[in-house]
């Protein structure tokens, strides 16, 4: 899959195992960062990298700031090569991050490769070419546009994956392929016990789905100034509901609730059938662990709505879902409307399934 940005057109490579690392073992002018993590997992598989050409990362938020990234550049500068330099980055959404925003301030841009070790950032960030670090008290405060060279996924990695973060995964997984259409639904409906026994070619073909779902809107807009906001469908809600769970409720899996709530909106507009949100809910079912009703507050995802920097104005903002999978944005979804949205997904935890 070709991907086309302003500054390069850049490459996403489906793999089924880990063989291709023997290429990038032998890149030139190589530099590579690994989650640590992933590398005490992997690097029986991976091969030998000399320690010198090595940064292992702790992938932890505290660590998502720019000194982080101003500490692989500074141990790039070492090396021999320069603007030729070749930074490779192995790991999840942090790890990109900072290891993005590091190839684009070094020498003001060197190749950069991203091999995503989360099915997160396989069906989602790892194109775009979004970057955002955390600044003080500030989350995702700086940040470029800045996308990879070339980026290979692997569903191999995701076989150590935590149940709660491949869960998340699927999250954003299931978002993607319901906004694409009725076929994807019906494709997800049929193969979702194979998406979770990660069989490799199913894993690839709904990734590949959601890539080339974003890929559409991205290449028209990929600054975010205008049709980009449909990608928004989910977000609303879900990342108010990561706020309101204090960040128990993970990404991915609050952005399957984000899909509950604004869906129960879309049927009070007469926009979604119940028919078609009942089958995208049992989807859902099958891929969230069990939440408590009290992580949904409100009053704190209504503070959260307001404060997201995704919002114009006063009025709240959302995309919503029509019954021909057709994304409408509304800038005029009211408190109660929230509220009943909230309650509506607090009642799901509870009898669903």
């Amino acid at each position: 899959m070709m991907v086309k940005a302003a500054i390069k057109e850049y490459e996403v490579i489906f793999e089924n195992n880990l063989l291709f690392f023997n290429d990038l073992l032998k890149a030139k002018n190589a530099f590579y960062v690994f989650d640590r993590k992933v590398w005490d997992l992997y690097k029986g598989k991976i091969g030998h990298i000399n320690e010198n050409n090595l940064f292992l990362l702790d992938a932890t938020e505290d660590r998502k700031v720019i000194d982080t990234a101003l500490d692989i550049c500074e141990a790039m500068v070492g090396m021999n090569a320069k603007r030729n330099a070749h930074l490779i980055s192995v790991g999840g959404g942090i790890t990109q991050d900072v290891t993005g925003f590091a190839a684009n301030i070094l020498y003001r841009g060197i190749a950069w490769t991203f091999v995503p070790t989360t099915l997160l950032a396989a069906c989602d960030s790892c194109i775009g070419g979004k970057t955002s670090l955390n600044y003080k008290s500030f989350k995702n405060l700086l940040g470029t546009f800045y996308p990879p060279d070339r980026i290979f996924i692997c569903p191999e990695f995701f076989s150590t994956l935590t149940e709660a973060d491949l869960k998340s995964g699927l999250g954003e997984v299931v978002k993607f392929n319901v906004m694409k259409g009725e076929p994807s639904l019906v494709a997800l409906e049929r193969n979702m016990q194979k998406l979770l026994e990660l069989e490799p070619a199913i894993v690839n073909e709904f990734v590949r789905n959601s890539l080339d779902f974003k890929k559409g809107i991205i290449e028209e807009d990929e600054f975010d100034g205008g049709r980009r906001v449909l990608l928004n469908f989910a977000h609303t809600f879900g990342h108010a509901f990561e706020v309101s769970s204090d960040y128990v409720i993970p990404h991915g899996s609050a952005v399957a609730l984000g899909m509950v709530a604004a869906n129960s909106l879309s049927q009070d507009r007469g926009l979604l059938s119940a028919e078609k949100a009942r089958r995208i809910e049992r989807l859902i079912d099958r891929i969230l662990l069990d939440y408590a009703t009290e992580l949904i507050d409100s009053d704190v995802v209504l503070e959260a709505i307001r404060k997201d920097k995704k919002q114009i104005g006063s009025q709240m903002t959302a995309v919503l879902l029509g019954s021909d999978h057709d994304l409408t944005v509304i800038h005029d979804m009211t408190e109660s409307e929230v509220r009943d949205a909230c309650a509506y997904v607090q009642e799901y935890l509870i009898t669903r399934g």
